[in-house]
């Protein structure tokens, strides 16, 4: 493997080890708190879409008339991988997004999907970000996640836009995650059959070969550029932050919501 991709993926393994056993997936005991979960989680999953698109119309030719533009791999990666998230199949064989089956997943489970409707309805009319996080009370570590993804959209720096993509968004589902879903499923089959079945075709179609892939159009990327390497490297490192801080949003809110669900103490004596 190329020696930047190397280094990269040694320097950001404890970040990755950070994310993979954070504190937030052995609190999930419920229905109720994996509500929580995706309330939070469905910002990333909104997001990833347009760092997705950007890297298609960055790497593509995505206008007419139409010519050839960069690397046929590149472009047949990029092309793939929007095909798989923007069309792929639910559970009764429809198209849909991943981000809209993520939707239906929250719908079926019971959980709060107005404040990323609310969210997306005023970015679409007002293309502020700012007024859209106030209007539909976003959470503050999903703001900062949404924020740091579109800082690297905006930068039209192809090389970092693939970096944080390869390396922030790949590999980072837990098998404790997979078996505490696994778990809910087995006991509420008609609330989380959806989410099981969106994790089921994320970790399917985000396989060895897109990964490889990935790693494949960062190197073209940035090339032998010294400097590329090391800013790729800096955003990669930021955007696993965010992660963590993300799931440090949604552990603290459940620690919240668990403290008040607890009966309080009462002395009968």
């Amino acid at each position: 493997m190329n020696v930047h991709l190397e280094k990269i993926k040694k320097n950001i393994e404890p970040l990755r080890q950070k994310i993979i056993n954070h504190k937030v997936y052995s609190i999930i005991k419920n229905v109720d708190d994996l509500k929580v979960f995706m309330q939070y989680h469905v910002f990333a999953v909104w997001d990833f879409m347009s760092l997705l698109k950007t890297l298609q119309n960055n790497l593509t030719c995505t206008s007419v008339p139409w010519f050839p533009k960069g690397s046929a791999a590149t472009r047949q990666l990029i092309n793939e991988i929007v095909a798989g998230e923007e069309a792929d199949v639910d559970l009764n064989g429809d198209f849909k997004s991943h981000f809209e089956l993520y939707l239906d997943a929250m719908l079926q489970c019971g959980a709060d999907t107005s404040q990323i409707e609310k969210f997306i309805a005023t970015v679409k009319k007002t293309g502020d970000f700012k007024q859209a996080f106030h209007f539909s009370a976003t959470p503050q570590a999903a703001q900062d996640f949404v924020d740091f993804t579109f800082t690297i959209i905006n930068s039209n720096k192809d090389y970092l836009q693939s970096a944080i993509f390869t390396f922030g968004r790949e590999d980072l589902i837990p098998g404790m995650f997979i078996s505490i879903i696994n778990d809910l499923y087995a006991n509420f089959p008609t609330e989380v059959s959806i989410f099981k079945y969106y994790l089921d075709r994320h970790i399917e179609v985000d396989g060895d070969h897109h990964s490889h892939l990935a790693l494949q159009m960062t190197a073209n990327l940035c090339g032998d550029n010294e400097l590329y390497w090391k800013e790729a490297e800096q955003a990669t490192i930021k955007a696993l932050q965010k992660r963590i801080e993300l799931w440090d949003g949604v552990y603290e809110e459940l620690m919240k919501k668990n403290i008040v669900s607890e009966p309080a103490f009462v002395s009968i004596y």
